[in-house]
């Protein structure tokens, strides 16, 4: 029985986060050994299978999701402000994801134009950050996403990116925009 008020607990801690939460911080707050939060955590994913909801691992961390084929419906409901990455924030944003961690210098060569526009924005979504700097003259800036790109893309770590070579950038030169809500 005292599982039970156990996975009571996580699914309200859970329900009530804005961010994935990780299985350490959720056993700080539940006062429970990390080893159990993660079995209870996994009950859960089993018990909310074919619900409408879905409990994921995604960023490294926790959170309750809704299905991908209740979007349309749900965005009947409520219309988020979509956040959208022009074709060259989204280049420039691949480049940090592959490369990281990498200066602005270095984006800039291989995207053959400054690139200080796009760092900015990227910047202010918080999809990427400073993670430090070159020890190089200058001691420019190194940049590398943040768990709010992965959770943005649906990954649990960067390791899930594709590789480079199965990228298909006609896909990508088709479109202007890129809607991270509707990412397939």
């Amino acid at each position: 029985m005292e599982r039970e008020r156990w996975k009571h607990l996580l699914e309200a801690l859970l329900f009530v986060a804005w961010e994935p939460l990780p299985v350490k911080r959720l056993a700080e707050v539940a006062g429970l050994e990390p080893k159990l939060v993660q079995d209870l955590l996994l009950e859960l994913q089993q018990l909310y299978a074919g619900s409408g909801f879905q409990l994921q691992e995604i960023a490294g961390g926790w959170q309750f999701l809704t299905r991908a084929e209740l979007a349309p419906y749900i965005e009947k409901l409520y219309k988020p402000r979509a956040q959208q990455l022009s074709k060259a924030a989204l280049e420039t944003l691949a480049i940090v994801a592959y490369h990281q961690p990498v200066t602005r210098l270095e984006i800039d060569n291989i995207r053959q134009v400054k690139s200080d526009t796009m760092l900015t924005k990227l910047l202010e979504k918080s999809l990427i950050k400073e993670v430090g700097r070159l020890e190089a003259p200058g001691r420019p800036i190194l940049y590398g996403t943040t768990p709010e790109f992965l959770a943005a893309f649906g990954l649990v770590s960067l390791q899930e990116l594709p590789p480079l070579a199965d990228l298909d950038e006609a896909a990508l030169a088709d479109s202007q925009e890129i809607n991270l809500f509707n990412l397939e």
